[in-house]
This record gives structure tokens, C-alpha cells and sequence, in this order.
């Protein structure tokens, strides 16, 4: 069975940092790329960054583009956000989404809260 589970969610001040983890299991996690997505409320879901399965390519969405470092470790089967100078606007629960890089497989994971406030 696959999970991603996602962890590191919380409330941080404006200006803050927090790192986001996806721990994958039951799958080839080499073979996906890994993707976050964040859906504040009310609003629709948006990509956020995406590494490649390799982790040699990285993309941003540009409200992000800056502040915030997608990495993953294959070894660790994992993929990390690294979230830096949160801002209010940031604040969305987070998702880690894995897609196969040649197949039309892909899997959710349940969400990680992150609330920026002061």
C-alpha cells in the first residue's frame, strides 16, 4: 500500500521558517517526481514547487521563488520544503503529490497545516 505522509506543518510568525517532509513507502520512489501543492481556504489548489525523480531539476511557482527550496533523498525515500520568510499568504495545508515519470500513476498525501501569524 502507498503512503505519503507528510509532516513539519505548524504555526510560525510572519518571517519564519519551517521545513515540510513527505516520507513515501510502497512504492519506487526514485522513479516519481515529487510535487507540493498548497490549498488555502476557500481557494483553489496550487502548485508550489516539483522536483524531477532524479532531483536534477526544480521548479517554482514565482510567489514562492526565493523563500522556499524543494530537495529530496532517494536513500531516505523522502522530499523535503524548505520554507523560508513565511509570509500570512502562505498559509494553506500542504500536500505532497508523487507522479511516475512515464506512467499515469500518481498518489496524495493527506496534508500538512501550515498557519503563518503573528
Amino acid at each position: 500500500q502507498v503512503q505519503l505522509v507528510e509532516s513539519g506543518g505548524g504555526l510560525v510568525q510572519p518571517g519564519g521558517s519551517l521545513r515540510l517532509s513527505c516520507a513515501a513507502s510502497g512504492l519506487s520512489f526514485s522513479s516519481y517526481a515529487m510535487t507540493w501543492y498548497r490549498q488555502a481556504q476557500g481557494k483553489e489548489r496550487e502548485l508550489v514547487a516539483t522536483i524531477t525523480s532524479g532531483g536534477g531539476s526544480t521548479n517554482y511557482a514565482d510567489s514562492v521563488k526565493g523563500r522556499f527550496t524543494i530537495s529530496r533523498d532517494n536513500t531516505k525515500n523522502t522530499v523535503y520544503l524548505q520554507m523560508n520568510s513565511l509570509k500570512p499568504e502562505d498559509t494553506a495545508v500542504y500536500y505532497c503529490y508523487a507522479e511516475h515519470r512515464w506512467r499515469p500513476v500518481n498518489y496524495w498525501g493527506q496534508g500538512t497545516q501550515v498557519t503563518v501569524s503573528s
